[in-house]
């Protein structure tokens, strides 16, 4: 079994040796080796572990959340529904996060649109009049599908 040292994991997950350490202390790592000097010993499996921890990180979950997901692995298969569970109600929040965000690029495309066209004309009053006819169908598309709302652009 391939062991790594804590300095090697760092780089491979591109993460900070200190963040390592919080993630051993918070109990994080449950099968996590020691040498007889306390050096920790890294395999393959905390790496797989690690790439989970950030995964659900970035979902949202707490550190205490994903300590308990992980408690739930210990536990085997009795404990199966309430991990597939926890990853259908991750999957659902992740979704909602990213339609808000591709609202809010769409506003982002349809404002450099507008100021862009502006800066050209030398004025606003350029992209403010223009008929929606005259707007490019990919920029209107945005206009509609942003934060917007098809409250205007008018104004801002």
């Amino acid at each position: 079994m391939q062991q790594y040292s804590i300095g090697e994991v760092a780089n491979i997950a591109g993460i900070a040796i200190s963040t390592l350490r919080y993630y051993d202390r918070e109990g994080l790592f449950p099968n996590l080796d020691r040498s007889e000097g306390g050096t920790r010993k890294f395999t393959d499996t905390e790496i797989e572990t690690l790439g989970i921890i950030e995964c659900l990180k970035t979902s949202g979950l707490s550190i205490k959340e994903i300590k308990l997901f992980l408690d739930w692995c210990q536990e085997g298969n009795s404990s199966l529904q309430k991990r597939r569970n926890l990853f259908y109600e991750r999957l659902e929040v992740v979704t909602k996060q990213m339609e808000e965000l591709q609202k809010t690029l769409n506003t982002l495309r349809f404002k450099c649109w507008y100021y862009d066209t502006a800066l050209a004309a030398g004025t606003e009053e350029v992209p403010k009049n223009l008929p929606p006819e005259e707007i490019p169908e990919d920029i209107l598309a945005y206009q509609r599908s942003g934060c917007l709302n098809n409250s205007g652009h008018k104004h801002l």
